[in-house]
């Protein structure tokens, strides 16, 4: 539709997960695991190579028909990961995507995409300009740093766990040390605010890099440290494996969003509905 100018990566932001699960339904992993000729981790380098060089191919040769590019898209996608089931057997009971989406209980519309930027009004609705909301949602719940910050602590020790992404290309992400943190040459923490974070963000120090899952918290000789499950490659390099811990600082400089259930926000949704 955009004739080669929407972008294609692998990955996206949060709230399409949710997006799409609302929409196809979901599989358990042992149904439909995206591993295949006895594949025991997933690569999608190969995959999203093969994809960029057919777009660059049908984008040189104006080749564009919607119908067509989307089913070869399908078939490369099918090549790597498998054919997606529309109906499997869960227990002897037969099971559509959507049926076992429904019998989670899990409602995707209880879900809130949040951002903290002084380029749009606080309390609003806004879009997250950054390549990968590729479809321009304009969900994003912008709120003041403090806030955003207090809901992420709160919703934690609340035992919920929660989204959370930004840029974790920063000198002070030690994947060795299993610890992310802002070091003093960069600012210190007293100084970071609304003001410091948006400057790194105007000047693209601060990028939308990469999503993971905030899963614990603990307070530790006077800072704040959030126990984080991550998916990249440098999360192995420590002795926790798959694990960061970020410390408070961190989060406030260079986390710009965070996805969490509306319970977290009922007193902040309840405000902007009556604006």
């Amino acid at each position: 539709q955009e004739r080669g100018e929407s972008y294609v990566a692998g990955g996206g932001e949060s709230n399409s997960v949710t997006r799409m699960w609302k929409k196809y339904g979901i599989v358990p992993a042992s149904i439909y695991p995206g591993l295949k000729n006895n594949q025991d981790k997933h690569d999608h380098v190969p995959m999203m190579k093969e994809i960029d060089g057919y777009l660059t191919y049908i984008n040189e040769n104006d080749l564009w028909d919607e119908k067509n590019n989307l089913r070869h898209i399908a078939l490369i996608l099918d090549k790597y990961l498998g054919h997606p089931p529309a109906t499997f057997s869960l227990q002897g009971k037969p099971m559509t995507p959507q049926g076992f989406l429904k019998d989670t209980g899990l409602k995707m519309d209880d879900y809130v995409s949040v951002m903290s930027t002084k380029y749009f009004p606080f309390y609003t609705r806004q879009e997250f300009r950054v390549p990968d909301n590729w479809w321009h949602s304009q969900d994003y719940l912008n709120l003041p740093l403090e806030l955003f910050y207090q809901i992420i602590k709160k919703t934690i020790q609340s035992g919920y766990s929660m989204i959370i992404g930004g840029d974790v290309s920063e000198p002070g992400k030690l994947g060795t040390r299993d610890i992310a943190f802002i070091p003093t040459f960069d600012i210190p923490g007293k100084y970071i605010n609304q003001d410091s974070r948006e400057y790194r963000i105007a000047n693209g120090s601060t990028q939308d890099d990469h999503g993971v899952h905030l899963i614990g918290y603990k307070r530790y000789r006077g800072h704040d440290w959030f126990l984080i499950k991550d998916s990249g490659r440098s999360s192995r390099w420590g002795k926790h494996q798959g694990y960061y811990f970020f410390r408070g600082d961190f989060i406030k400089l260079k986390m710009l969003t965070f996805t969490v259930h509306k319970d977290m926000l009922d007193n902040i949704l309840i405000k902007i509905k009556k604006k």
